[in-house]
Parts: structure tokens; C-alpha cells; sequence
């Protein structure tokens, strides 16, 4: 035994000893040992086998418990697995026993393990035919132990025939592998069967969660294989109807493929939540959304991994058959062992194509349903969870858990499978190389391991470069949609440039971290791509210097197999950080839907204490509202209660009573309703609501859709009640000019509506609603005076609201004279409670708005026609009030949609955006680096055909490695060069982009921002650019890898096997058809995907924003049965596409698979000499086997990247549509004075102003002329003109005809920024961007500290902005640091910093109280003496005390004089409207 152990030990060490003890020990150890002890296993698994299925049969047989199932009630699988399958089975072990009788009598020994072995498989598929064919017991197949069997028996067999493949001959090898294929087919195809019976029972029992657990592996496919055969499904023939649409037209919802029954997001979410709340009742503490998805997808997903390990295991396949087929030709044998080996080459790839896209669809399937699971269950949790408990979480942090926690949970499908199978895949293919190069395999793979790290540093610096870059990314989006929203009065005040330089800053600080991120990603490129080079180079120069002879069969073998090693090797980090990401996604979304829900039924009290349910129920029974001791905060429930907002409130409200709430900002006006509809935290006390409620929030919430849609709310349509709301609400009128009436749609978050509107439509979806307790959060300060006296009459206090609770948040003064009690709260405090009889006269001020109504009662048709004449509110921020909204849809333009391919002018622009020297330059590096790579493999072939048997070679074994190595080197500078210069390029093409885009848009006039949505130019600058500068780059070059890749396999396999070029014609006709078939459709669905994706998220958002509105009108249900409808479409969508793809994929693979076995047909040919030309030597055949093996990846990689090429160069061509948009006119012939204009004298004469060609003309021939140092108001209805004053004097839009004079001078001749520059202006929608206080009164820092502060004092904004913190505070974003009122008085100190001469107001008093607006008034008076004031007024009041007035009426001047001179004439204009304003 110490001989044997030694000689053992030596064999290692020495392989090539001519030791005769060696050569005994080694058949002894590799026949006697491992064949023995394999074979007595495989013997012993049989017999357990055979034992268990005769145990369990006699067992059901003797208890008659079996279920009758004829041949009708089966399926074409299940009668194809019972029948068909152990039929084969059977053959095949019949053939194994014939091969060993013919071996034997050939005189050959055949040990008795071979024979116990194949007799006892033999007797296994007997067995199975026997039982299956008795009805009563046939279903013993499918019992729980056996099924779990039929899956180990043939993992067993694998490693019984990886043990002993390279022994076996080759009739024994395919007749094992046939084996334990039909094993392993049987085993895995039972387990489905089982678990679609499973489901089918489940299903009658009405249990989802055994429906689920039985059906989700299969997927739910009985449904579909009702509509297609078996044959069909495998190759995914039933997507050719929506393929074949796709080719003839433009696809739509309608021709996608229907969802399979399991695969509703309904049924999803309810498998999901049932698993979600035993999660939860298990664990209440802590519980996990991991654990709740393994218990209702688990074990599907584990029989998924089943799948896997028969696929990765068969794709070893390929380079073990390779090595034989390659020995067979070195042999040069006459026998037709060549093209068995040959045939079966090309059926192991048949047979992996099948596997590998059944696997991926059904993963991909279990994928879309967990990602409808965790979208589901977000967004009920998001309908349930309360403000305050919500308040833990950003809006920001909510949608990143619907678009990026939920993909990344969804990718742990991927990601745990590949946690086990990389390593498998990686460790099978060490222990191949090993027995193809001994231990030389390991510099190689020193090589790839040394990379890992360095790759894995390489992407920490990329993250961390990515994080940096997105901040800069996410400033300059904030940035640019700044200067989007206010372009308009940023054009009056000049300061574009001034925005586009801050603008271009922060840009160049984004690419310097895009450009630190595009070189580390050329450096990761570069290793990856040199990898196999270096990789050959280190294991064979080891091979060859350790005194082994190369043949072909082992370097083509080490490369194929290599070629399957890097990948996971390279893989294997990603995947842990892949996994990482989503244990901690999911432990985010874990936390998130751990927040305690709200959900109140009517009649109960919101949030109770236990003082309050010791009250008697009688003593609540006429109030609506009962709050006692209340003390409520915004701090979610796992926070301490901090700033209490409702401050120890009792009050109680009778049922029907008309309740008005007032207080100044900031008092709790909105919280007292907040905590009445529980939206906040009751830290002490009780509050009791009795009935149904509705809501109007104070800013009115609307959501996507019809007007009708936001009046019903879910609800279903009465035609009187209807009619009845929309009179009280005043919105007939409204309504009358909008296209398409009540069904005329309603963009996101009503932005074609003014607020007037928006506030009339969320009222009258209350009215509609009929609810007991309605609740108006401050409804009557968005319309103006005789809407709102219209509305409290005919709505609040009308008929249709007659025996409500109403509880009214308001200064109006008649609402709340009108009250049955008024409420009065001072900091969270009741002040005041009383009824409004009572309410003390002197607060009456200080509570009441700038304009009061009187008591005298309008008629309906008075207000109807004020109504659609008189503006209800400050239009949208820079846009034009057009007519009717009929004239808006007019005015904005549809986006152009180009359809079909990209033009070739496309990709020349993009070549030339990058520098034509670096298109010329990456070309050439990617073609040299290819001919490096081919050359060394073709060094490689060449060596191994030069070595003769004896390993005599015709060269020094240093002059191969040489050459060898000079090659190497060659393809790793080309490599450097082409991933260096690609970066380069990609980084000058996105800077140049984002400049010429930048300064187009800069320089377009107005009129191109009124008649294009903000939202289309961002989506340019922000989606479309990051595009160009990070995923066309790297899909370009993934595009150009993949076609000099393609190229080289084609040239390399048409020298070595001439008849390849027979073969190329047909098979490019072939591919091109798939393509372009593929590819029409592809497009289609990729736009589907697109347009099925923006509701989902804008959905989401609008209930993120209305989730308090839809809880108090208890609509949860409705909108949650809506988004439901967004999923099924998207999962619709997303499935098609998979399908789509997948049925590329294995035709694709199927056409490779004809390609190598053409290509082993022809070598095998050719060696017997059948060939009349044959190039092909052992080694050439060799490399042109291992090129045609990747050649499927390569093809279905090459079309993907041509296809999301095409898709990306679509950011170019859009950006490039708005490179040639037209520009304002810049120059001028007269240059301005510093002081211009020194008087002031402003004349029209005779202007005419147009904004579009097909519209009316806004100016007509209008002429005036105002004296310098005067104040002149300028008033009119909605559409008279007024601001087209303003636009026409700061020339936003070319007058049509006549001229404009300041001080003498024609503004037409003065440069535009020149002009804007020396007139000042406070716009009606007041503009302060993000930065300093200081930056936003005085950007170009001319003026100091003192002058600012004295600025500020004139407009009595000065002790705000001290409390605030001063010059330095920050203002956020839109001005929001501050209410409407203080931003209003910041623009006019910033104005009067500006000491023009002309100053231009447009109702900058609006949301200012009395006392401010009358301090403010007699400080224009005293302050801006000697200058010319110009006031656009929308009320009366304003322009009272001027010394000139314009009445315009559609663009006429209808009137002109002093104020009160007009006044004074009761049949002037000026004295109607006076009247009409009843101040």
C-alpha cells in the first residue's frame, strides 16, 4: 500500500515518466477505483429507484386510493412524458446493453459493474412503462418523494459521466449522454407536472396561495397551450400573429399578447399581500418583504434553478465534444465516429438553445410578476399611509422605491441563481482546463483572478465618479428647468446669458466627472478585451516551457473553454453587488410598508384615546365634528411629538352647520382639517367624525383625465346632479369653450387650466359627491370677486349642499358673515369660537382680502359673463391667456415623431459632433485590434500543425512565444487606443450637444417656448442628453466590437473551410429577413413600452400628491383598480417583448447550431479526403470550431446593439430638430448710453402685434403715447391685450406693423438685450431662483449691502428677510422660502435697484394684504417720482390713484384718460367697471 500511495504521488509530480509502475498504478487508480465505484453508485441509485416505485404502487394499490385519469383528461405534455419519454428511455438503455455485447464479443472485457449498471437502468424505465400504463396507479409518478428523486438521480449521472467522459469512446460517450439527457428530461418535466396538477387543484379550492405555490413555475401556460401545440410553445411561434402586425403597421394595445391568468397584476397582489401580512403578523417588529417574496415565489424560483443547472451543465458539452472531434482529425481515422461527433456538436447546441430560452422566459415571466407584486403593494401603501406617518419619507424617496427598489429586488431572480451557478460553471470549467493543460491553466486564470480586483477598484472609482456626476447632473436639470419656467421674464430682465453661463458651469463640472468616468470605463475595456489574449499567451508559453507538446485538440479545447470561464469569472462581483443592492432595496421597501396604515370607516373616530370612547354615544349624536383636548403634530409614529401644530383644540360641530375657519398664515387652519381626516398625529385628546367626507385641499388637486372624469371621481353618472354641480360651480361656461365640452382632456396636474378653474373643478367634484361633512380649505381666494360671491351662494349655501356640515377655511368676509359659527385660531390655538353674529367688527380687516364683495346679489348670467371675461386668477407662469383653451391647443404643436430607420445624415452629424480624425481613428483601431486577435489565434493553429508527433516543431519553441507575444501586445495597444479614443470622442460629441442645444434654445424668441411644452425641451436636456453622453457611446461600441468581430469569424471561417462561402449568401438572407422582422416589430414594442411605462409613474405621482384628497372621499379602491390597469398594460407590453426577443434568440441559435455542425461536417469530410478543396488542417479546423461556437452570442449581441443603436441615435436626431429652430433677431444699428432713457417718454403709433399668423391680432393699430415721469395704469377683460403692451415694448414678439418709440429712439434698431437690460419690470408671476438672497436682488453685484437693504426697507420687506437670516439665507427652489406676497415685494425691490427710467408693473399687489398693498402703493408714488410707471392691472383699486389710464378691449384702446375724471361719467368703460368691481 506505501508502493501504491507513492507511485501515486509521483504520477502527479512526473506525468511523462516511462515508469512501468507508474502506467499500472494509473489504470489501476483511473479504470479499477473511479469506474468501479461510479458504475456501483449508479447501480445502487437504480435499485433504490426500482424499490420505491414498487413499494409505493402495491401501496396505492392495496389502499384504492388511486384517481382515475383517462387519455382524454391528460395533456400533450403529460401523455408525452408518461408514454413517449421512459419509451426512449428504454431504447436507449437496450442500445447500451447491445454496445456491450458487441464490445465482449469483440473480445474486449466488460467488468460486471458495467453490466449491473445499464440492467438495472433498463429495469428503472420498465418499471415506469409498466405503472404508467395501470390507470389506477399511474399517478404514483408524480408522488412528492419520487419527484424529488427523479431530479437527484440524474445530477448523479452527470457526475458519473464528467468522471469518466474523456475515457469513454465515442459511441459510449453520446450513448451516456443520451442517458442521462432523457434522466434529466424526465425528472425536470414530472416536477412541472406535478406542480401544474397542484395548481389545478388549488384553483378549485379557491386558495390563492396554493394556486400560486403550484402554478408559478409553469407559468400559468395550461391557458396558452390550450391555443398553440407543444411545438409551438417551444419555439415561440404563437408571437408570429403580433410579429406579422408588426411588419404592416404601427402596433397598439389591442395586438399584444394576452396576459396568462397568474400573470394579473390583481392576482399578483394578492398572492403578495396575503404572504406580506403573515410576514407581518409573524414578525410585527421587523418584518421582511425578502421573506414574504421567498414564501410566495419561492419554491417556483428554486425549480427555475433546476432548469439552470441542466443548461450551464450542457454547455460544457460543446468543448468536450470539440476536444474529441479535434483528436478524431489528428488521428485522421477512416471510421464514422467523425460525424457522429460532428452531429452531435450541432445537437448539443440545439438542444442548449431550447433550454436556455425556456429558462429565460420562464424566469422572465416570475420576473414581471414579482415586479407587479412590490408595484401593487407600493402603491396601496402610498393610498393608506397618512401624511404624518408618511413624513419619514421624501416624495423623491417614495418614487425611487417605485422606479429603482423595485427593479432592484426584481433582479435578485437573477442574482441568487447566479450566487450558485457562476461558481458551479467556474469550478467545472478549472477541473476541464486541469485535464486538458495540468497546472499551466493557472497563470491564466492568475491573470483573470489579478483583473477581478482591479476591476472591482476600477468600479468603486466609477460609482463614486457616477455619484459625483449625478449631483452635477441633477443641478443642471434644477438649473435648466429654472430658466425653462421663467424664460419669459428672464428674457425681460436680460439675464439669459447671465442664467446660461451658470448653466455652462455647472455643465464643465459634469463632464469633468463623466470624463473620469468614460476612462476608467476605457480602462475596464481594455482588460476585458486583452483578457483571452493574455490569457492564451500565459497558459500555453507554461504548457510548451514545462516540456508539453501542444496538439490542436488541447489549445482549441482551452479556448473554448476559457471563453466559457471569463465571463462568470468577470461576472461574479457584479452579481454580488447586483445582490446587495437588492437585500437593501428590499430592507428600504420592508420599512416603508411597515408604516401603519389608515384606514377609517365611516362613523368611527379617526384616531382615539381611551378618555374618548368612555363617552356616552348619545351625547355625540347631532354633532358632525367632535375634537376635545387635541393636540396633533406632523411627527410620524416611531418620532417624539415635536412643534405641536394643534395646540390642546376642543371644539364640536352640529350636523349641518356652516362653519368658517379663519387665522392669519400659518395658524392651523389647514391642520384642523388635516386632523379631522387623520391625516395627522393625535398626540393627545380625541377627535370624532361622523358621516362621509369631502375635500377640497388648498391647492386644488386634479388629476389626468376629463373634466367629467375629475367630477365623478369613481363615482357613477347622475346627468341632473350633474348639471346641477357644474351650475353652482360656474363652470358652464368654462366648460362651453373647451374642446369636446365636459370630455375635453386635462394635462398633469391641470396645467391647462387656470387656478380659477382647477378650484371650481375640485369643488364640484365635492358637490357631486353628496358627502355628510365637507371640508373647503380656503376655495374662495383662488376666483375673483363675482365667481366667488356665485359659488358661495349657489355652492356653499346652495340647494345641493342644503343640511352639510361645511367647514370653510377663509377671509372672505361675506362667507364668513354668512356662517353659522366662526372659528378663530391664533398658533395652533383656539382664539375665538362663537357664532359669526357675534364675531367682534374691528377683525374683520385683518383677515379680509384687497378686494370685498358687497351684499348686493348677482344674477346668474351676470356672473357666467364676468366670469368668462374677467381673469380668475394670475395665468401660468410665462404663457400666453389665450381666448378659450380651443385657442391653446391651437397654439401648442404636436411633437414630430419621426417613424422607420435613421437617417445616415444622423450618424454623420454624430461623427462630426466627435471629430471625423477620432471616427477615422477609433474605425481603424477596432479593425487592427481584431486582425491582432485573429492573427494570434492563427499563430496558435499554425504552431500546434507544425509540431510533429514526436513534438519536434519547425521553429525554436522561444520564436513561437515571441511571435506570440508580439501579437499580444500589438492587440492590447490597438485595444488601448480604440477604448481611449472612444471616450474621447464620446465626451467632444456630448459637450458640443449640450453647447450648440444650449445656445439655440438661448437665443429662440418667445414664441418657440409658448408653442412647445417646457417638459419637451427639458426632456432634451436632460434624458435625451444623458443618452448621448453615456449610452450611445457605450452601445456604439459594443455595436463596433461585435461587427469587426463578426467580420473576423467570417473571414477566418471562409479560408479554412472554403464551402463556408456557399453557405454565406443564404445564411445573410436568412439573418437579414429575422432582423428586419424582428426589428419592425421590435421598434413598436420598444414605443408601447415607453408610452405604457408614463402612466405608471405619473399615476403614481398625482396620488402621491392627491393621497389625502382620495382617502377623504374614500376612493382607494378606484384609483388602485386604475394603476392595476397601467400594470396590466405594462406587463402586457413587457411580455410581448420578452417573447419577441426570445423568439429571435433561438432562431438565431439555431442557425449557429447549423453553422458549427456544417462546419464539424465538412472537417470530417474533408479528412476522409471527400473534399476536392480542403484547407483545413487540425489546427485550422480546430480554430474555426471555437469561433463558430460564440458566433450565436456575437450574432444576437450584434443585432441587439443595432437595434439600441438605432434607438439612441433617436436623442441625436431630436436634438439636432432643435439645433434649427429660429432665433431672435440680436442685432441692431443703434447702441445705447449707460443712462438711455433719461425721460421716459414711451409712444405707440400704430402697432399691431400678432403671436402667430393664424391667430387674431392681439395689438390693432394701437397708438398712444405716455409723458415721461407719469404712472399709467393699463385695464381690460382676459384677452383685451394688456400684456401684449409689455411683450410688444421688450419686443418678445416682432410687431406686425407700426413703431415703438422710447425718448425719441425706435426700439427696433436697438439690440434686443440692450433694450430689455434698460427697462425695468416686476412680473405678474413673481420669479426668484435658488442661490442667495443677495444674487437674487442683485445677480450682477452692482449694488452694496446699504442700497439693498434701503431697497428692501422701501418695500417693507426688510424686518422679513432679517428674521429670515438675512442677504445670505438661501432661497429655495421657485421662491418657496417665502409666501407669494414677500416674493411679490422682493421683485419690486430688485426692480428698484435697478434705477430705470421705466418701470413696468403687472399686478405685483395681488397676494398682498391691505395694509402692505396701501404701503406699497404710496411708495411707488414717492419712490419712482420722475420715472414712468407702467401698471397692468386686474383690479380697480390699483390704478385708482394714477395719473393716466388705458382701457383695452380685444386689442383696440377702447378708452383713455384720467381715473377720475372717467369715473366721474357714469357711461365711460372705466365707471362700469368700477361698478362691476363693487369695491
Amino acid at each position: 500500500m506505501d508502493n501504491f500511495f507513492f507511485f501515486f504521488f509521483f504520477a502527479l509530480i512526473c506525468p511523462n515518466s516511462p515508469s512501468v509502475p507508474f502506467k499500472i498504478i494509473k489504470v489501476l487508480y483511473e479504470f479499477h477505483i473511479s469506474l468501479v465505484l461510479v458504475y456501483f453508485t449508479g447501480f445502487a441509485v437504480n435499485v433504490v429507484t426500482i424499490a420505491m416505485i414498487l413499494v409505493l404502487g402495491i401501496k396505492q394499490k392495496i389502499s384504492g386510493r388511486g384517481t382515475q385519469r383517462s387519455d382524454a383528461q391528460m395533456s400533450l405534455l403529460e401523455k408525452f412524458v408518461l408514454y413517449f419519454v421512459p419509451a426512449i428511455g428504454a431504447c436507449c438503455s437496450v442500445l447500451e446493453i447491445m454496445f456491450l455485447l458487441k464490445k465482449e464479443h469483440d473480445g474486449h472485457f466488460v467488468g460486471y459493474h458495467r453490466w449491473l449498471h445499464s440492467c438495472s437502468e433498463l429495469l428503472v424505465w420498465a418499471n415506469i412503462i409498466l405503472f404508467t400504463k395501470c390507470a389506477s396507479i399511474h399517478c404514483i409518478v408524480f408522488n412528492r418523494v419520487l419527484c424529488f428523486w427523479w431530479i437527484l438521480n440524474p445530477i448523479l449521472g452527470i457526475f458519473h459521466l464528467i468522471t469518466n467522459f474523456p475515457s469513454l469512446e465515442v459511441s459510449a460517450c453520446i450513448m451516456e449522454s443520451l442517458v442521462v439527457l432523457m434522466n434529466l428530461s424526465f425528472g425536470v418535466v414530472i416536477n412541472v407536472i406535478r406542480l401544474k396538477r397542484l395548481s389545478s387543484k388549488s384553483s378549485l379550492l379557491e386558495d390563492p396561495l396554493l394556486s400560486n405555490g403550484g402554478d408559478l413555475e409553469e407559468g400559468g401556460n395550461h391557458d396558452l397551450e390550450n391555443n398553440c401545440n407543444f411545438w409551438d410553445f417551444m419555439t415561440f411561434k404563437f408571437i408570429s400573429p403580433v410579429m406579422n402586425q408588426g411588419v404592416l403597421k404601427q402596433l397598439d394595445s389591442d395586438d399584444l399578447l394576452p396576459l396568462l391568468p397568474d400573470m394579473g397584476p390583481s392576482f399578483c397582489h394578492d398572492i403578495i399581500l396575503n404572504s406580506w401580512r403573515a410576514q407581518v403578523s409573524n414578525n410585527s417588529l421587523n418584518p421582511s418583504l425578502f421573506s414574504a417574496l421567498c414564501n410566495a415565489y419561492g419554491w417556483p424560483y428554486l425549480c427555475l434553478g433546476l432548469l439552470k443547472v441542466i443548461n450551464d451543465g450542457i454547455g460544457f458539452a460543446g468543448p468536450l465534444l470539440l476536444n474529441k472531434l479535434i483528436k478524431f482529425l489528428q488521428q485522421g481515422s477512416a471510421s464514422w465516429d467523425g460525424y457522429l461527433l460532428a452531429l452531435s456538436l450541432g445537437l448539443t447546441s440545439i438542444i442548449k438553445s431550447f433550454l436556455d430560452t425556456q429558462y429565460t422566459f420562464r424566469l422572465s415571466k416570475l420576473k414581471l410578476k414579482l415586479r407587479s407584486s412590490i408595484m401593487t403593494l407600493i402603491y396601496e401603501k402610498c393610498l393608506y399611509v397618512n401624511l404624518a406617518e408618511r413624513s419619514k419619507f421624501t416624495n423623491g424617496e417614495i418614487q425611487t422605491f417605485m422606479s429603482v427598489d423595485a427593479d432592484r429586488t426584481v433582479n435578485l431572480c437573477n442574482s441568487f441563481h447566479d450566487m450558485w451557478s457562476l461558481p458551479l460553471q467556474i469550478g467545472v470549467a478549472l477541473y476541464l482546463l486541469y485535464t486538458q493543460v495540468k497546472f499551466a491553466f493557472v497563470s491564466g486564470l492568475a491573470i483573470a483572478i489579478l483583473l477581478i480586483p482591479v476591476n472591482k477598484w476600477i468600479s468603486t472609482l466609477i460609482a463614486r465618479a457616477t455619484e459625483q456626476m449625478m449631483k452635477e447632473k441633477d443641478e443642471r436639470i434644477r438649473r435648466t428647468g429654472e430658466l425653462l419656467t421663467y424664460i419669459r421674464t428672464l428674457k425681460m430682465y436680460g439675464w439669459e446669458l447671465l442664467f446660461s453661463s451658470w448653466l455652462m458651469a455647472t455643465r464643465s463640472l459634469e463632464v469633468k466627472h463623466l470624463a473620469t468616468r468614460k476612462y476608467l470605463d476605457a480602462w475596464c475595456v481594455f482588460f476585458w478585451a486583452t483578457t483571452p489574449s493574455l490569457f492564451s499567451l500565459s497558459t500555453f508559453g507554461l504548457f510548451a516551457l514545462m516540456g508539453h507538446q501542444l496538439d490542436a485538440a488541447t489549445v482549441f479545447t482551452c479556448i473554448a473553454l476559457f471563453n466559457t470561464l471569463i465571463s462568470p469569472l468577470n461576472s461574479f462581483p457584479w452579481v454580488i453587488n447586483g445582490l446587495i443592492d437588492a437585500i437593501i432595496s428590499s430592507r428600504r421597501l420592508s420599512r416603508f410598508l411597515s408604516c401603519p396604515e389608515h384606514r377609517r370607516e365611516v362613523g368611527e373616530n379617526s384616531s382615539c384615546s381611551s378618555s374618548f370612547l368612555s363617552k356616552q354615544p348619545d351625547s355625540l349624536q347631532d354633532l358632525a365634528v367632535f375634537i376635545q383636548d387635541a393636540c396633533c403634530s406632523w411627527s410620524s409614529g416611531d418620532e417624539e411629538a415635536k412643534n405641536l401644530v394643534l395646540n390642546h383644540v376642543t371644539l364640536s360641530l352640529s350636523k349641518g352647520s356652516f362653519v368658517a375657519v379663519i387665522g392669519e398664515v400659518g395658524s392651523g387652519k389647514s391642520s384642523l382639517i388635516y386632523s379631522i381626516l387623520g391625516e395627522m398625529r393625535l398626540d393627545h385628546g380625541s377627535i370624532y367624525s361622523h358621516g362621509s367626507v369631502a375635500y377640497v385641499p388648498q391647492v386644488p388637486w386634479v388629476i389626468s383625465g376629463t373634466v367629467r372624469d375629475n367630477i365623478l371621481f369613481g363615482k357613477s353618472y347622475n346627468p341632473e346632479r350633474y348639471a346641477d354641480t357644474i351650475n353652482a360651480c360656474a363652470l358652464d361656461v368654462d366648460i362651453s369653450s373647451m374642446v369636446g365640452g365636459d370630455m375635453a382632456y386635462i394635462g398633469e396636474k391641470g396645467v391647462n387650466l387656470s387656478g380659477g378653474q382647477r378650484a371650481r373643478l375640485a369643488l364640484a367634484r365635492v358637490l357631486y359627491h353628496d358627502s355628510d361633512v365637507i371640508m373647503l380649505d380656503d376655495i374662495l381666494s383662488a376666483v375673483d370677486v363675482q365667481v366667488a360671491q356665485w359659488i358661495l351662494h349657489n355652492a356653499i349655501l346652495g340647494p345641493l349642499l342644503k343640511g352639510k356640515t361645511r367647514l370653510l377655511c377663509t377671509h372672505n368676509i361675506q362667507a364668513i358673515s354668512s356662517a353659522d359659527m366662526t372659528i378663530v385660531l391664533d398658533k395652533g390655538c383656539v382664539k375665538w369660537m362663537g357664532i359669526s353674529s357675534d364675531f367682534p367688527t374691528s377683525l374683520y380687516t385683518e383677515f379680509s382680502p384687497l378686494n370685498e364683495m358687497d351684499s348686493t346679489p348677482h344674477n346668474h348670467q351676470q356672473s357666467c359673463s364676468i366670469n368668462s371675461s374677467i381673469s380668475e386668477e394670475q395665468s401660468l407662469p410665462d404663457r400666453i391667456v389665450m381666448d378659450t383653451l380651443e385657442g391653446e391647443e391651437d397654439v401648442i404643436e404636436v411633437e414630430l415623431r419621426k417613424e422607420g430607420k435613421v437617417e445616415l445624415g444622423v450618424y454623420k452629424n454624430y461623427a462630426a459632433f466627435t471629430g471625423w480624425f477620432i471616427a477615422v481613428i477609433i474605425c481603424l483601431s477596432a479593425l487592427l485590434m481584431q486582425a491582432s486577435r485573429n492573427a494570434n489565434d492563427l499563430w496558435l493553429s499554425y504552431w500546434v500543425d507544425t509540431t510533429t508527433e514526436d513534438g519536434q516543431t519547425s521553429y525554436s519553441m522561444s520564436f513561437y512565444l515571441a511571435i506570440l507575444c508580439l501579437f499580444c501586445i500589438m492587440n492590447s495597444i490597438f485595444t488601448l487606443v480604440r477604448a481611449f479614443s472612444f471616450a474621447f470622442g464620446g465626451l467632444q460629441a456630448a459637450t458640443k450637444v449640450h453647447n450648440r442645444l444650449l445656445s439655440k434654445l438661448i437665443n429662440a424668441p418667445v414664441q418657440f417656448f409658448d408653442q412647445t411644452p417646457g417638459g419637451r425641451i427639458l426632456n432634451r436636456l436632460s434624458s435625451d442628453l444623458y443618452t448621448i453622453d453615456d449610452s450611445l457611446p457605450f452601445i456604439l461600441n459594443i455595436l463596433l466590437a461585435n461587427f469587426v468581430g463578426l467580420l473576423g469569424i467570417a473571414i477566418i471561417l471562409s479560408y479554412v473551410q472554403v464551402f463556408f462561402l456557399v453557405l454565406l449568401l443564404p445564411f445573410w438572407y436568412i439573418y437579414s429577413r429575422l432582423q428586419f422582422f424582428y426589428r419592425s416589430t421590435s421598434r413598436e414594442l420598444r414605443r408601447l413600452d415607453s408610452v405604457s411605462r408614463s402612466p405608471i409613474y405619473t399615476s403614481f405621482t398625482e396620488t402621491l400628491d392627491g393621497s389625502s384628497t382620495i382617502r377623504a372621499f374614500k376612493s382607494e379602491d378606484f384609483f388602485f383598480s386604475k394603476f392595476t390597469d397601467h400594470i396590466t398594460l405594462y406587463q402586457k407590453t413587457s411580455y410581448t417583448e420578452i417573447v419577441a426577443s426570445l423568439w429571435l434568440s433561438l432562431r438565431l441559435q439555431l442557425l449557429a447550431a447549423f453553422i458549427i455542425s456544417f462546419i464539424a461536417l465538412m472537417a470530417v469530410a474533408g479528412s476522409h479526403g471527400s473534399l476536392p478543396i480542403n484547407f483545413g488542417t487540425p489546427g485550422l479546423v480546430g480554430l474555426a470550431l471555437s469561433y463558430a461556437a460564440p458566433i450565436v452570442s456575437l450574432l444576437g449581441s450584434f443585432l441587439t446593439s443595432f437595434t439600441e443603436t438605432e434607438k439612441e441615435m433617436v436623442s441625436i436626431e431630436r436634438a439636432l430638430q432643435y439645433m434649427d429652430i429660429p432665433q431672435e433677431e440680436q442685432a441692431g444699428c443703434q447702441y445705447l448710453n449707460p443712462d438711455w432713457p433719461n425721460q421716459g417718454v414711451i409712444e405707440f403709433q400704430h402697432v399691431t402685434l400678432k403671436y402667430m399668423p393664424s391667430l387674431p391680432a392681439a395689438l390693432c393699430n394701437i397708438s398712444f403715447k405716455i409723458e415721461g415721469g407719469t404712472q399709467v395704469g393699463i385695464i381690460g377683460r382676459t384677452g383685451a391685450g394688456k400684456s401684449s403692451v409689455l411683450t410688444a415694448l421688450f419686443r418678445l414678439t416682432p410687431i406686425c406693423a407700426g413703431s415703438i418709440t422710447v425718448d425719441g429712439m425706435d426700439i427696433q434698431n436697438i439690440p434686443v438685450r440692450e433694450l430689455r437690460t434698460h427697462l425695468a419690470i416686476v412680473p405678474q408671476s413673481p420669479f426668484l431662483f435658488e442661490g442667495s438672497l443677495r444674487d437674487n436682488l442683485d445677480p450682477f453685484k452692482t449694488n452694496d449691502d446699504s442700497k439693498i437693504w434701503d431697497a428692501l426697507e422701501k418695500c417693507h420687506v426688510k424686518e422679513e428677510v432679517e428674521a429670515a437670516g438675512g442677504l445670505n439665507v438661501l432661497v429655495k427652489e421657485g421662491g418657496m422660502s417665502f409666501s407669494v406676497g414677500q416674493r411679490q415685494l422682493l421683485c419690486l425691490a430688485r426692480a428698484l435697484l435697478k434705477s430705470s427710467k421705466v418701470l413696468c408693473l403687472d399686478e405685483c399687489t395681488a397676494s398682498v394684504d391691505i395694509q402692505t398693498a396701501s404701503l406699497l402703493q404710496s411708495t411707488i408714488s414717492s419712490e419712482c417720482k420722475g420715472m414712468t410707471v407702467i401698471t397692468i392691472a386686474h383690479r380697480i383699486s390699483t390704478v385708482i390713484n394714477l395719473d393716466n389710464i388705458l382701457i383695452l378691449d380685444h386689442g383696440n384702446l377702447a378708452e383713455q384718460g384720467h381715473p377720475q375724471i372717467l369715473l366721474k361719467d357714469g357711461t365711460s368703460i372705466f365707471s362700469s367697471f368700477v361698478k362691476a368691481s363693487s369695491m
